[in-house]
């Protein structure tokens, strides 16, 4: 089987740790580099987080490249209260040293998009993207299949009424990617808080997780303690939405989420700072950018998610259904 070649442009982050995690578990794709950007933690935190995820993996042998510190035009706001001091949820992991590559993020996805079809999952705000244009335009038109968590249609954003985190982190990156794919006639296929909100890691399949692989699962209880205590605080959630992994299980296999192909674009300015506009009416008569998704499948997801972080087949998740 040929694998699919994958850039994962990310800011890790507790649930982007958790997405590393499955995308590389998945024998269906190649990860050739992580790209790293400023988003729930500031750019040099990212790249270690990242390292110590890879280190967890066994995998540092992929190329890990920093990106950029700050949003092009607004200034730069974490999402620390959200993800620990450290960012992996104050699991303040040993420091993995070294590894620092001699090409920037958006040097490296300008270098490797000229010289072939790559996809690309973005997990972070779309700030190393929207650098990337304004280097090398060209390069975008050979992104394979461009899937962005972020973004939200119907459901309410995350940090504040309308937005969801990455794109209000830096809208005005949000707002050129789009625009250019829609002139490159490219698909974003946006995972939103439609659907992520409905992938809940519960205490009870976070139990489930550790008797089935006590190391896998220990680990994961260490990153996701603080994001467990900050949904109950801030959203009364008995447990934690873990955005990010969706993303990678909709790229490994489409059909876990439904939705419908629509223009959108981002706002820049105001009290919608950050919104994602879906013209699900077509009022501007525009060709669609976006394939905006609205259902997904969550016992598909969590079976696809925990036979790859647990490598067992999915027939051994044997009471899966009855925990979701």
């Amino acid at each position: 089987m040929e694998k699919r070649k994958v850039i994962i442009d990310c800011d890790p982050g507790i649930d982007d740790s958790l997405a590393i995690m499955l995308a590389l578990k998945s024998p269906e794709i190649e990860v050739v580099g992580i790209t790293v950007v400023c988003g729930n933690s500031p750019v040099e935190m990212g790249f270690e987080n990242a390292k110590k995820i890879l280190k967890q993996m066994n995998r540092l042998d992929v190329p890990v490249f920093i990106g950029e510190s700050t949003p092009l035009k607004r200034d730069y706001v974490n999402a620390l209260d959200t993800h620990g001091e450290d960012g992996l949820g104050e699991s303040f992991l040993p420091e993995v040293p070294g590894f620092h590559q001699d090409r920037s993020a958006v040097d490296f996805l300008a270098d490797i998009l000229k010289k072939e079809s790559i996809s690309v999952i973005a997990l972070a705000p779309m700030t190393n993207l929207a650098r990337l244009i304004q280097k090398d335009k060209d390069a975008l038109a050979n992104i394979d299949t461009f899937v962005s968590m972020g973004g939200t249609f119907k459901s309410h954003g995350n940090c504040s009424p309308v937005a969801e985190y990455n794109y209000w982190c830096d809208p005005d990156a949000a707002a050129l990617v789009y625009h250019t794919m829609h002139e490159l006639g490219k698909t974003i296929h946006m995972v939103g808080l439609d659907v992520t909100r409905k992938i809940v890691l519960t205490p009870t399949l976070l139990e489930y997780i550790c008797r089935l692989d006590q190391e896998t699962g220990s680990f994961i209880r260490k990153i996701t303690k603080f994001y467990f205590d900050f949904h109950w605080e801030w959203e009364h959630i008995i447990g934690c939405v873990i955005n990010d992994p969706l993303a990678v299980a909709y790229f490994l296999n489409p059909s876990i989420c439904q939705g419908f192909n629509s223009y959108v674009q981002i706002e820049t300015e105001g009290i919608s700072l950050g919104q994602s506009v879906v013209d699900a009416m077509n009022f501007y008569r525009k060709t669609p950018n976006t394939k905006v998704l609205t259902e997904v499948d969550v016992y598909s997801f969590f079976q696809t998610f925990l036979s790859r972080i647990l490598d067992l087949e999915p027939e051994k998740l044997d009471i899966l259904q009855d925990l979701i």
